[in-house]
């Protein structure tokens, strides 16, 4: 995998239809969570105390807008004011209020920690801090990048890879400013009971039969970047689903124990465990699993690194969320966080319209082992709720129907939640559309214009809000901005020297590289010094071998 270990030098020059599922199923796993609240917008209280400013914009939202250069003062509609379109024609001529939250004018450098969720993110989501939400976004466009460059064309003989080749994905995403390199890209099996999560080409000759590509682990490398963020930053993104929902309807709300650490109680759903463990022996994608892959790289990075401060960040969108938990998860239970010095180095998850991973045991051991998860969530996503509709956080005797009752399917968020509302953007149009709700970029959008509980909704970056209907129908249509309109120019398609118009080869794809038995070798020996010392059970560890 040459192609994709790529030279991480210490001072390196810069990187430069959707087919939503069945309705039925939904509607009835909808009706399931109908004890949850899902439409209660946040009220709308008189706000107090708060700096405003008064700005006069001329028809900043009218019928006929057609530019995507929303700044604040074209942001200022709150979620109390009549939208654009309705039938009493009240538009936004006159002056309007604009909510301005004070800016966290500490540079990242200083506060990295904390903005982190060193200490839980306390004071920093309600109101949010305008650094925390840059982060957020900028994390959320690491996770996206993954449905921007995952070929989902069954008629591709490519379908379940990335399109582009590590030493240029950041480049072809446009994110070649971001200042990180990819260091490795992962896969999973798809012979695992998530139907509806991998995809499939229909071709006969494929790149694989057995695996699909689940992400990527980056590095930061630029050293302005280095210097803005106070350390060097190790991220892992996971791959979700953008084209279908119905993996949730094939969770089977089995828990099984995670076999990571020394406490057989702490406990996973089934399917998350299996995508995560699983390897095809025969298949040089997925020789080694999931976890191999992400440890081995992780252990890597960190001894070629070390005596530096460092980070890792792992974020993920729906069932990536899961996966971005459980690894979290995994690289602290293992103790390979744990760098030369004994120093620990910080695990951070941002999640997005994540599922719930594992039982009330798996968040306490989390919490334990200083795994810090935030959750953003959209109220009207219904992925958040499942699984554990009986038997979750929210019930008052969860911890007794889990240990005295010995209850199967009981299941508990972990980490500090971000609720937000869709309802409360004036850009996004009313819809019962499941996928819409579910979307990454409605997520990132509802960050943008988040202040906090019952404050007005105002987009604090200049973040086009065109990016909405990249993979979704949820924009107003006053804003003139095509549905699902993200796509390869000519989906993909070139004239060859013939003038005929085909898909073009890609550069073959690398497997594992050559030295990651080495790496999962440490791994195993992180484990092996915690038996000796009484800290972790047992002799195997599920998906994880040197050989």
């Amino acid at each position: 995998m040459a192609s994709l270990s790529l030279s991480l030098n210490k001072n390196p020059n810069p990187p430069v239809t959707g087919l939503f599922p069945k309705q039925d199923n939904l509607n009835r796993l909808a009706t399931k969570t109908s004890a949850i609240s899902l439409n209660k917008p946040f009220s709308s209280k008189k706000l107090e105390n708060e700096k405003t400013t008064i700005m006069f914009t001329r028809s900043s939202v009218s019928s006929t807008t057609s530019t995507h250069d929303y700044r604040k003062s074209d942001a200022v509609l709150s979620h109390d004011h009549p939208h654009p379109h309705h039938h009493n024609h009240h538009h936004v001529d006159e002056a309007t209020l604009l909510l301005q939250n004070e800016e966290d004018e500490r540079p990242l450098r200083e506060i990295w920690r904390e903005i982190q969720g060193s200490n839980d993110w306390e004071g920093l989501v309600d109101p949010l801090n305008s650094c925390l939400r840059r982060e957020i976004i900028r994390y959320g466009e690491f996770a996206q990048a993954c449905y921007d460059s995952f070929d989902f064309d069954p008629n591709s003989k490519y379908c379940g890879t990335c399109k582009y080749p590590g030493a240029h994905f950041f480049e072809k995403l446009e994110m070649a400013d971001r200042g990180y390199k990819i260091s490795r890209y992962l896969y999973a099996t798809s012979n695992i009971n998530l139907p509806n999560f991998f995809q499939r080409s229909k071709m006969s000759s494929v790149w694989s039969q057995h695996a699909n590509w689940m992400g990527y682990v980056a590095v930061s490398t630029d050293e302005d970047e280095i210097r803005r963020l106070g350390r060097r930053d190790i991220v892992i993104a996971w791959r979700g689903t953008v084209t279908y929902l119905e993996w949730i309807c094939d969770l089977k709300d089995i828990l099984r124990s995670a076999d990571f650490g020394p406490d057989p109680t702490v406990k996973i759903e089934s399917g998350f465990y299996d995508l995560y463990t699983k390897k095809e022996r025969g298949c040089k994608y997925c020789s080694f699993s999931a976890r191999e892959q992400v440890l081995a790289e992780i252990k890597r990075l960190l001894d070629y690194y070390e005596g530096e401060e460092i980070s890792i960040t792992v974020t993920g969108h729906s069932l990536g969320s899961a996966l971005a938990i459980l690894s979290a998860y995994d690289m602290a239970e293992v103790g390979l966080n744990v760098v030369a010095s004994g120093k620990k180095v910080p695990i951070t998850v941002y999640s997005f319209a994540g599922p719930r991973v594992g039982n009330l045991k798996f968040k306490g051991r989390c919490d334990e082992l200083g795994i810090k998860v935030l959750r953003v969530v959209n109220v009207h996503d219904v992925v958040p709720t499942v699984p554990g509709i009986i038997a979750n956080e929210k019930r008052q005797f969860q911890k007794y129907i889990e240990e005295t009752m010995s209850f199967p399917w009981s299941y508990a968020h972990v980490g500090v939640e971000l609720r937000l509302d869709q309802s409360h953007s004036p850009f996004l149009k009313p819809t019962k559309d499941p996928g819409c709700a579910h979307n990454l970029e409605v997520h990132l959008h509802l960050v943008d214009g988040y202040h906090g509980k019952g404050k007005r909704f105002c987009l604090e970056t200049k973040r086009d809000i065109a990016l909405v209907n990249k993979n979704c129908d949820l924009l107003r249509s006053e804003y003139g901005v095509p549905s699902q309109w993200r796509q390869d120019e000519n989906k993909g398609m070139v004239r060859n020297t013939d003038g005929r118009w085909v898909l073009p080869e890609r550069p073959r794809l690398e497997g594992h590289p050559p030295d990651m038995a080495e790496h999962l070798e440490k791994v195993l020996m992180i484990k092996r010094n915690s038996n000796s010392n009484g800290g972790v059970h047992g002799t195997s560890s599920p998906g994880l071998e040197a050989s």
